[in-house]
């Protein structure tokens, strides 16, 4: 039976995307065994969690840092290529609709 992958110490987040994308190649393969395909799954969940974990921490740490800046910067929602609702943006070319370029 395969061992349990343990919790990725003093593991970097480009480190771990990196055998993310390892796994999945590895995983592509049609002659892994069922056990050797759920042991590099279950690694994969793990990494996956510190990931997204690393990113949470990382958001929570630059919405600190612009609460304390002097000129009151605001977050939002990172709206990137294609993730515009409808395929429309605002006529007028502005971010936030008030018709001012």
């Amino acid at each position: 039976m395969a061992t349990k992958p343990k919790n990725p110490k003093g593991l970097t987040f480009e480190k771990a995307l990196q055998r993310l994308e390892e796994i999945v190649s590895e995983l592509e393969d049609p002659q892994k065994g069922l056990e050797q395909a759920l042991a590099l799954f279950e690694e994969g969940v793990v990494l996956s969690r510190f990931c997204r974990g690393k990113i949470d921490e990382i958001q929570k740490r630059v919405e600190v840092v612009l609460k304390e800046t002097p000129q009151g910067f605001v977050t939002g929602p990172f709206e990137g290529e294609g993730d515009a609702e409808d395929g429309e943006s605002d006529k007028d070319g502005d971010e936030d609709g008030d018709g001012k370029a």
